[in-house]
């Protein structure tokens, strides 16, 4: 089991950038892969982004290709998402997922959830 803890939202203008950070519990990190999901009020959790356990392959949501990066430090049991050119319809709250095994794309797939962390983009 892990415990997860987002963190780096905020409020941010248009065109600007965040970066969020989600800490995980364990000793075993580099066997999750993790996710990203967001959920903007009245709308579905939708897949953001998704790194396998080593780091090696990564996965974006339509979304987010070609704006947002996903990354890991195994070292410090963390994984990071950068988001750049940040527009209005990105407001959500931002949540961090881990599963054993790889990538999927569906929230059942994950067993393992953080709080989330709220990201407000201002036009």
């Amino acid at each position: 089991q892990v415990l997860l803890v987002e963190s780096g939202g905020g409020l941010v203008q248009a065109g600007g950038s965040l970066r969020l950070a989600c800490a995980a519990s364990g000793r075993t990190f580099s066997s999750y892969a993790m996710a990203w999901f967001r959920q903007a009020p009245g709308k579905e959790r939708e897949f953001v982004a998704g790194i396998s356990g080593s780091g090696s392959i990564t996965s974006y949501g339509d979304s987010a290709k070609g704006r947002f990066t996903c990354s890991r430090d195994n070292a410090k049991n963390t994984v990071y998402l950068q988001m750049n050119s940040l527009r209005p319809e990105d407001t959500a709250v931002y949540y961090c997922a881990a599963r054993v095994g790889g990538i999927y794309s569906n929230t059942q797939s994950y067993g393992f959830w953080g709080q989330g962390t709220q990201v407000t983009v201002s036009s």
